[in-house]
């Protein structure tokens, strides 16, 4: 298995490999063999897809629409606070269902 990175992203690959007492090799090995929880994958995909959730209800819930102003900040500022309100456990559900096999 092969694969490109810059000089920079092999510098810090180097460094995190010699930070956990490993030559480059294992430290890739134990990088790609992990369990997701081990190697925060699962969980910063979960973040991702409740910004990705998060943003698409602000678009949808924000836009102007016909015979109706642009909305106020006022206005921005309350539906992003209850967008994040919820973002989260909209996350955690989609990710539940996935995993359940619905889609």
């Amino acid at each position: 298995m092969g694969t490109k990175v810059s000089e920079a992203e092999f510098a810090l690959l180097e460094e995190r490999a010699r930070g956990a007492g490993l030559t480059l090799g294992e430290w890739v090995r134990e990088a790609l063999l992990a369990e997701p929880e081990e190697s925060g994958a699962e969980v910063a995909g979960e973040v991702v897809l409740a910004e990705l959730l998060a943003l698409r209800t602000l678009f949808l819930n924000l836009r102007p629409l016909p015979g109706h102003g642009v909305p106020t900040e006022e206005e921005v500022r309350a539906e992003v606070a209850r967008v994040d309100g919820s973002k989260q456990r909209r996350a955690r559900e989609l990710l539940e269902k996935a995993r359940a096999g619905g889609r």
